[in-house]
């Protein structure tokens, strides 16, 4: 049984770590630090930690006059609100100028569980992807969240790292993280599945359940959504002639779309999408959400035998 890690968890551990290492690290909430795991950082440097209250507009034009002024800035709130309360802020003070702040939004996606649809961001990626210098990750699990941050520390630029809230099983065998390099996970000339966040975990198992009815499935984890490993993609396209897209966000402006995008101009191949269609989330229990919306292993699955043989 993989080990199950909440990838906050981590997040606030990795921004300790880095708060030791470099006095320019600054963490910025918006009286969430309790859930998303920057109360970490507040109790180890008080000095460096401001918490907004519920003021998020406010919190990233400050993060914005923060990198202004050298800093390294990590703004953290629910997905939800830091990429739509507060997208005005992210456009104009931070993408805009290409200020060093790193946006880590946690509780993405449908898995926020009973918050609903009011808190289950599902075009958080969308609202990022649009904006000029954002780069974009989204980690698979708890030691790729480490990675990620790591990373996001190290280069410069505005960065949006999603979150998800609950505990994620730890992929194995992934290799070496790469910012911008998407992580190959099995080989397979019969299908490309490409995958990011929790869903790659869901890809995994899709992939174990069709090698046993005889179908090699390519399993790439695209951790990194901007840039995209256009390198990776395109090989697939060329070597299976069907890519399935996993992602556990809204079907238009996400993964799907970057990845019909890369395609459509170079080597059209069919693009399967399994992710959201043309739904706000709902009150649940993460695992019943996942069913009614089409997210699990089995869809997956589903998605693939449905169109291998249109290839």
């Amino acid at each position: 049984m993989a080990e199950q890690l909440y990838q906050r968890d981590i997040y606030g551990e990795t921004l300790v770590k880095l708060g030791s290492q470099d006095k320019n690290v600054v963490v910025l909430d918006a009286d969430l630090s309790s859930s998303t795991r920057t109360s970490l950082f507040a109790q180890r440097f008080p000095d460096r930690f401001f918490n907004f209250g519920v003021a998020e507009q406010n919190m990233v034009a400050t993060a914005a006059g923060l990198a202004a002024c050298g800093k390294t800035v990590f703004v953290s709130t629910f997905a939800v609100f830091a990429s739509g309360r507060a997208w005005d802020q992210v456009r104009l003070a931070v993408s805009y100028n290409n200020f060093n702040v790193k946006i880590v939004a946690t509780h993405a996606g449908l898995t926020v569980g009973p918050d609903g649809a009011s808190h289950q961001a599902l075009e958080d990626i969308a609202l990022m992807r649009v904006l000029a210098n954002m780069n974009i990750i989204v980690p698979c699990d708890g030691p790729q969240t480490a990675d990620a941050v790591v990373a996001a520390a190290s280069l410069p630029g505005p960065f949006y790292i999603r979150l998800g809230r609950p505990k994620v099983p730890t992929i194995e065998n992934k290799g070496e993280f790469k910012f911008g390099r998407a992580q190959l996970l099995s080989q397979g000339d019969d299908v490309a599945i490409v995958a990011s966040g929790i869903m790659v975990f869901e890809a995994l198992r899709a992939v174990k359940s069709l090698a046993q009815k005889g179908i090699k499935a390519r399993l790439v984890n695209m951790h990194s959504i901007r840039p995209l490993d256009e390198e990776i993609v395109l090989k697939a396209a060329r070597e299976t002639k069907l890519i399935v897209v996993c992602e556990e966000h809204n079907s238009i402006g996400g993964l799907s779309s970057t990845i019909d995008e890369v395609v459509a101009e170079t080597f059209p191949v069919k693009v399967v999408r399994v992710a959201v269609r043309n739904r706000f989330g709902q009150s649940g229990q993460p695992e019943e959400l996942l069913k009614e919306y089409n997210l699990t292993s089995s869809d997956i699955e589903k998605a693939v035998l449905s169109n291998i043989s249109a290839k």
